[in-house]
Formats: structure tokens, sequence, C-alpha cells
């Protein structure tokens, strides 16, 4: 023992004392400057400057602690553990309170944004959420949301849809083409008051149409799932529903763009067709192949190794990648790809353990909390205002729920099925925001009425819950009644 402490003091002492040698004789170095390098001459000012204003800076004991707060790395652990934390609890007391848990991350993007924090602490909201970050939130969020999706592609039905497809295409549409009508009839009576200036009435009655009739894909997907309906008929068939409603509507949406930005009509026709195109390839040229290139990358009977995870996440990237090239959002593109792949159990369940644990607790409250930092609902500052906002919910509710249920009822399904579709497709979301921002960063929204329309998704969203316990309520009654008349 004590000749390793003194062979260990020996090193230190040795090296230490060489160390310290090596540095005082480097002192009287000079660096020599690459003159005939642009890059170089441009680098010397900038590193004279930042040394400069780092010997003006004070050595007080906190001042580098402070700096390292300020790095963008630091503030984006601060945002992802206060979303993280902020949304499981909120997400928790509301499914307490029977709502999804999506319901409350939605909202606890509200009360980390501006119209809470916002207001009650700016100093603290503009410390944390500077505008230049929230690029980086926004970014991670559509990764989570992708990956979700691709999950929720997996679990598809396939059986169930072949024998509602009918059903699909019709509520889809219908739900589509009503909301629509609604919206833009409500925009003769507020395009005065709440359109952006300059906007013509033919845009702004567009795009309140087309808010109107979209459904919030990944909302209604999660909601599904926490509800346990994804193995269902039901579920089955309001997946496809809002799957082709919303690429119907963003079809719809790139052509309002196209004219808006007068453009010309070609390149939303263009988008189109490269998705219809892609669809096609995926359905019928990938699919077949996929399953046996999966099964000859399997080792020895045993699960899919690291080169075949890679491989699939890979796979889903580059399925989004085309669709949000093509102009049709990422989010169909790893559905798609969820779709597309094999249904064998093992495969499905060694994937599902590994990318929806880590996008839904990670990666999916960045895009339900990503809206609320852009929300203020504070705009709203007169009885007017939420009276026209409460009259849109309630056109917005009839529109889309209405229309999708007796859509529905005249496919063949009864009606309790029929209203638990519209309550399912009556879901809005962060997909309208989609839509409700580009209208907003074309100039033809104003403030207060893209205000009222987010309100909008976040109410009609978080009828969903109780819309479907009432459907539970009349399926229940019949056979109570029928139970108690047999008695007598």
């Amino acid at each position: 023992m004590k000749r390793s402490v003194v062979i260990y003091a020996v090193v230190l002492l040795v090296f230490g004392l060489g160390i310290w040698l090596i540095l005082q004789q480097g002192r009287g170095l000079e660096v020599q400057p690459a003159s005939d390098s642009p890059a170089g001459q441009a680098l010397l000012p900038a590193l004279a400057g930042q040394a400069a204003s780092e010997e003006s800076l004070p050595r007080s004991l906190w001042s580098g602690v402070k700096e390292n707060l300020r790095h963008p790395l630091s503030r984006l652990f601060i945002q992802l553990i206060l979303i993280m934390l902020t949304a499981r609890g909120v997400g928790s007391l509301f499914t307490k309170a029977g709502q999804p848990a999506v319901i409350g991350e939605m909202v606890a993007g509200i009360l980390l944004g501006p119209s809470l924090l916002g207001w009650l602490w700016p100093g603290a909201f503009d410390a944390i959420f500077p505008a230049p970050t929230l690029g980086t939130l926004r970014i991670l969020s559509q990764i989570g949301v992708c990956l979700f999706l691709f999950v929720v592609g997996m679990d598809l039905d396939v059986d169930h849809l072949r024998h509602r497809a009918q059903t699909a295409v019709v509520v889809s549409h219908v739900s589509i083409v009503f909301p629509c009508f609604l919206g833009v009839a409500v925009s003769l009576f507020l395009y005065s008051k709440l359109a952006a200036p300059g906007a013509t009435f033919a845009a702004f009655a567009l795009f309140m149409g087309i808010a109107m009739s979209i459904t919030a894909f990944p909302v209604l997907a999660r909601i599904i799932e926490e509800r346990r309906l994804s193995k269902t008929a039901l579920g089955s068939t309001a997946i496809t529903c809002a799957a082709v409603d919303d690429v119907t509507a963003w079809s719809l949406l790139a052509l309002v763009v196209a004219a808006v930005q007068a453009g010309g009509l070609a390149s939303a026709v263009l988008s189109i067709v490269l998705v219809v195109a892609f669809v096609a390839v995926m359905l019928f040229g990938v699919k077949p192949r996929l399953a046996r290139w999966i099964e000859t990358a399997k080792v020895n009977g045993a699960g899919p190794g690291k080169g075949v995870m890679a491989a699939v996440l890979a796979f889903v990237l580059a399925s989004a990648f085309v669709t949000e090239v093509a102009g049709i959002h990422a989010l169909f593109g790893a559905f798609l790809a969820g779709v597309v792949m094999p249904r064998e159990s093992e495969f499905c369940h060694y994937l599902r353990v590994r990318i929806e644990n880590m996008s839904s607790v990670f990666l999916l409250p960045l895009f339900f909390a990503f809206t609320g930092l852009r929300t203020q609902v504070t705009l709203l500052n007169d009885a007017e205002s939420w009276l026209i906002c409460a009259g849109l919910i309630c056109v917005a509710t009839v529109g889309k729920l209405g229309g999708s249920m007796l859509a529905a009822r005249c496919t063949g399904l009864g009606w309790n099925e029929a209203f638990a579709l519209g309550a399912l497709m009556n879901t809005r979301g962060l997909m309208e925001l989609i839509a409700l921002n580009i209208g907003y960063d074309l100039g033809i929204l104003s403030p207060r009425i893209f205000t009222m329309m987010v309100l909008m998704a976040l109410v009609t969203t978080f009828l969903t819950g109780p819309l479907l316990a009432l459907g539970e309520r009349w399926k229940v009654k019949p056979t109570l009644s029928a139970g108690v008349c047999s008695t007598t």
C-alpha cells in the first residue's frame, strides 16, 4: 500500500512539474497569422474583439454560471424539462377528470405561453422562451409526431378498412364540404371586422372554410389509442376518415395558397399528383417487398437487430420527407410508412416498445405545448370577441359532428356509432393550427380571429371525451329499458 502511494505521488509530481515547465516555456511564443488566408484575416479582428470583451467582463463568482445559463443548449434543457413536467402534471389532472391526457398537454402549452406565464411573469417567459429558440422546439415536436403516427399506422387494421371503405370516403368528404360551407357563410359576417388588412374576401372565406373542415389527425389518433379503440372497427374507420379528410383538406389548402400567392395552380396540382403517385408506389411497390426484406434481415429467428432498426427509422423519415417536399405534411408520409409495414406481431411489438415510448413521453408533448406558446388569449378583451368565439365553436361543431354523423348514418352505421364517429371527427387540435398559421403568415387572418380559431380547436377537442361518453350512455339506455320491460 505504501509503495503504491509513493509511486502515485512521484508520477503526479514529475508529470505535473513537466507540464508547468512547458507552460512557462510557451508563454513567450507568438501566433504566426496566416496572412495569405482570407479566413484567417477575417478571424483575427473577431478574436481580438472577443478577447477585449472577455477582459472587460467582471470577474465575479457567478458570471460564468450566468453565461452558461444563456447558452442555447442550457436554455433548451430548461425548456424541455419545464414542458415535460408541466405536460405530464396537467395531463394527469385531465386524465383523473376523465379527459384524454392530450387535452392536458395542449392546455399546458397555453399555461406556459404568453396567455398565462407571459402575462403573469413576462420576465421569466422572455428568459425561458425567447422567440429565436422556438424553432428548435418545433423541429423536435414534428419528429415526435412523425414517429408516433408511424406506430399508429402499424396498428391500423386493414381488414376493417376493406369493409368500411365506402363509409370512410363518404364521411370524410361530407365532413369537409358541410363545415367548409358553414365557414364560408360565416365569413360574410366576420370579414369586415376580423380579416387582416389587405386580405380579399375570397381568400379569407376559403381559409375559414378549410379551418372549419380539418380534423386533427395526430390528436384523434392519440385519443383513439388512449381509449383503446385502435383495434376496433370504430377506431379504424375514424383513423381512415381522418386520414382521407386531412389529405383532401391539405390538397384544397395547397390550391388556395397557390391562388393567394399568385403563383398559379400548376404547382398545387403537381403536389397532388406527386402525393398520389407516392401512395401508389408505397402500397403496390414497397409493401409487398418490405416484409420479405425484414424477414431476410433477421438473424437466426431472433428479434430485429440494430441494422434493421436503423433502416426502419430511415424509411420513416424518408417517407415523411417525400410528402413534406411534395407539399402535403410530413405526418402523412410517416403514417403511410406505418401502414405498409408488415403485421408480424413480434416485429410490431419490437418497434412499438422502442419508438412509441420515446415519442409519447419525450417528443410528442412538445408538439402540443408548442402551439400554446404561440397563442395569446389576452387579445379577446371584450364581450363581443368572446361571443364571436362561442359562435365559431358552435358552427364548427354543428358542421363537423353533424355532417359526419348524418353521412355515416346514410352509409349504414347505427345512430350510436355514427354519433361517436362524428364526435371523433370533430377533433381538430393542432393540424388546424398549421393551416391557421399559414393564413396568418400570408396576411389573411388577423391576430384576433387567429386566437378565436385556436380556442375553437381546443374546445372541440375537449368535447370529444364527453361526447363519446354521452354516446356510450345512449347505447346503454335501450338495454336497461329492455331489461326492465322484460321483468315486468
